[in-house]
């Protein structure tokens, strides 16, 4: 049965649908047997409800019979004319004319509610029969094309779970590799597995270029140059089927014996391997190099080198020092800074193949650490004056015939070491070619009796302390005996001469001094003589630097209250002589000498000036002056000690000494001449201290004529004014 009879009438008048196609005039509508059906839009007109109420497309609608259903907000479907719906006809692309106007239903008086009838199911539309009143229609106009959808964005959740689910897989995978190689690997095959990696990985070292050491004006005195180092590898196939051949062309490029390098060129196990790098020589000329490498010869290499170059030969070679074929310092200030001088090597891992490709892979593994170049080294030294006092000091060693000599000029303002020589000297680019003991700097390292140069630190002392007066008369004798020794003067005077203390100096009484220092007592004499720099070392830059000795108030006995006071049972350097006079040049301040004035940096150039010495104070100003004043008649007064120090045109005070060489604890018999003195005496600039052990002589004979020299010169060099004022005459005894 039908859901609804034909000679019903419509719930919504007899208004025609929407989307009905409209009747042709005249005509009467045609008998459908699928009117009854939904239409193919009755779907989507479902659709268009909401549990809120009606769409937008349902404007104009009225509500259906609330009799034949339940829920208001959810009505029946509604079944169109030829079951399509005016939404579908829209998108179908047909043409029709707006329905008429509705007309309001008449209400029907109902008695009883009558049950609402049951829908039966829509089935699927079978293709109809065209009818007449389609045949007749216009044709469709084409539709318009359907843009496409736009592609979905991807999913962000999507794609986090991914790339998690793919990070977690690669962790494990790594994670079960690393336990398969530390667990399921055996030992054996991980040793192979390293040493396959280690023969096909080689490493060169990338020596850094080693700083410079330079004078005080920015002069070379030692540096670097760009040379080749030539090597072997005696594993090389080629090579060991001529080595005789390879040796007798290399002898006479590289210098060195046939056999020597036949040795050199055979097979050889280190530690169970085989050496596949053996040295032939270091340092070689570049055009040395370039001539080896053109003979092109089985298993024989040249690389970058470095070789150590001294411009001055010689010059302050003993205070330079030299390095090895390494290029670490071996002696003298080389070693002392080679730390700061060497810098830090770099170092080039390549990957090389085998056998007859034992070559750089190109485009496998490589790894460089670039090398830190050294800092360069600043002296205090000056290099003309450096050359002028070894000049002057081998001239007088040799005529005085000395075993070995020493210089040392100082600024007395500033402590700053001039020049520092030693004789003999050597050539520092050979030095294999001297004895050691030659190599040795005299004024740092050799330890002497300083004899009557030591007697400037008892005046200065009894002076400071008040126990004698400048113009105070000191009565002496021919000699003075202390415990089992008698201590005699070279100038005895006699018994009961009363004398000056200028005149002591100038004839370096003996007597004299040990009554002073009998004033002092032993307690002040050692405690002045650590004042004035004795009994340590000075620290000014040289390695091995000795410190001397001071024999201690507890130790003196009979004897020492005569030898120490005159120099003697004391031993000390050249360069702490020459900076104890250093603190009475400089009105009583001490400073302590140094050799280095600063470092300048290898990567930047930047010049960061040394520490700045220690100072103190040893004796006041108005003291140190009477002493250097006194100290003026030894150069001054007839017949005294040290006349040949006189400078021209400067006044000059000093004292000489005579005392003896310590050579492993043992005097020698020799005498360890000296002079010690400063110019100009009224406002001192410089210090001079010179001392040659010879086999006869005292310090005014042999050490006073090469100080003459020596200060004539810094004095000049330097534009010193000459003294405004003569030497002043002394009264030496009454």
């Amino acid at each position: 049965m039908s859901p609804r009879d034909d000679d019903e009438t419509p719930r919504r008048g007899t208004s025609p649908r929407r989307g009905s196609s409209r009747d042709l005039p005249g005509e009467e509508p045609e008998e459908n047997p699928r009117d009854n059906r939904r239409g193919r839009s009755s779907i989507g007109e479902a659709r268009a409800y909401t549990p809120r109420g009606r769409t937008v497309a349902e404007r104009g609608r009225l509500p259906r019979d609330s009799g034949r259903n339940a829920d208001p907000f959810r009505p029946a479907l509604q079944v169109l004319d030829g079951g399509e719906s005016g939404q579908r006809s829209r998108t179908r692309g047909r043409t029709t004319e707006p329905p008429p106007p509705r007309e309001e239903p008449k209400p029907q008086a109902r008695t009883t509610r009558e049950p609402a009838k049951p829908r039966e199911r829509v089935r699927k539309r079978e293709p109809e029969r065209p009818r007449e009143r389609d045949r007749r229609r216009p044709e469709p106009k084409p539709r318009r094309p359907v843009p496409a959808e736009p592609p979905k964005l991807a999913n962000s959740t999507r794609r986090l779970r991914l790339g998690t689910v793919l990070a977690i897989s690669l962790f494990v995978t790594i994670g079960v590799r690393l336990v398969v190689l530390q667990v399921a690997t055996s030992p054996e095959e991980a040793a192979s597995l390293l040493e396959l990696r280690e023969n096909r990985l080689s490493s060169v070292t990338l020596p850094a270029p080693r700083g410079s050491i330079l004078d005080r004006n920015g002069n070379v005195l030692a540096h670097s140059v760009e040379a080749r180092y030539v090597y072997a590898d005696p594993e090389n196939k080629g090579l060991q089927d001529d080595v005789a051949g390879t040796a007798a062309k290399l002898a006479p490029l590289l210098g060195v014996p046939q056999s020597e390098l036949f040795e050199k060129l055979q097979r050889k196990q280190v530690l169970g391997q085989w050496t596949k790098f053996r040295y032939l020589d270091r340092g070689v000329d570049l055009s040395v190099a370039d001539r080896i490498d053109a003979l092109n010869l089985d298993g024989i290499y040249t690389h970058t080198d470095e070789r150590r170059d001294v411009p001055g030969g010689d010059l302050a070679s003993n205070l330079i020092g030299f390095t090895g074929e390494e290029g670490r310092g071996l002696e003298g200030l080389e070693a002392r800074y080679d730390d700061l001088l060497h810098g830090t090597d770099g170092k080039r891992v390549f990957e090389v193949g085998t056998g007859k490709l034992n070559k750089p892979i190109p485009g496998g593994f490589q790894q460089d650490v670039e090398a830190r170049p050294g800092n360069s080294l600043q002296l205090t030294i000056d290099q003309d004056l450096q050359f002028q006092v070894q000049r002057i000091l081998d001239a007088a060693g040799k005529k005085k015939n000395a075993r070995v000599g020493g210089a040392v000029v100082l600024d007395a303002r500033t402590g700053e070491v001039l020049a520092q020589a030693s004789y003999p000297f050597y050539n520092a680019a050979k030095p294999n070619a001297v004895d050691p003991i030659e190599r040795i700097d005299m004024p740092s390292s050799v330890v002497t009796d300083p004899g009557s140069s030591h007697k400037a630190f008892i005046f200065g002392a009894a002076l400071q302390e008040g126990l004698v007066q400048p113009d105070e008369l000191i009565t002496i004798s021919p000699a003075i005996k202390k415990g089992d020794t008698t201590f005699k003067d070279t100038h005895p005077q006699d018994k009961g001469t009363r004398m000056t203390l200028p005149g002591l100096l100038a004839f370096s009484s003996n007597v004299g001094t040990i009554l002073l220092a009998d004033r002092l007592g032993p307690e002040k004499v050692y405690e002045y003589q650590q004042r004035f720099g004795l009994g340590k070392a000075t620290g000014e830059g040289m390695p091995a630097e000795a410190e001397g000795d001071l024999l201690e108030v507890a130790d003196w006995s009979g004897s020492s209250y005569g030898s120490v006071p005159i120099g003697h049972s004391v031993s000390a350097t050249l360069i702490q002589m020459a900076a104890g006079y250093g603190a009475i040049a400089n009105d009583g301040v001490y400073i302590q000498p140094h050799l280095i004035k600063g470092t300048i940096s290898g990567e930047d150039g930047t010049e960061t000036p040394a520490p700045a010495p220690s100072t103190h104070r040893v004796l006041d100003a108005n003291v140190a002056q009477e002493l250097r004043h006194m100290m003026e008649a030894v150069t001054t007064v007839e017949h005294a000690t040290g006349l040949a120090a006189q400078v021209p045109g400067y006044r000059v005070a000093g004292k000489t000494g005579t005392g003896k060489l310590l050579v492993n604890g043992q005097y020698t018999s020799n005498n360890a001449s000296s002079f010690v003195g400063m110019a100009p005496a009224e406002n001192p600039r410089y210090v001079i201290a010179v001392s040659m052990d010879v086999s006869s002589g005292g310090g005014g004979d042999v050490a006073a004529p090469a100080f003459s020299d020596m200060m004539s010169y810094v004095l000049l060099q330097n534009h010193v004014p000459p003294s405004g004022s003569k030497a002043p005459e002394f009264k030496i005894k009454e």
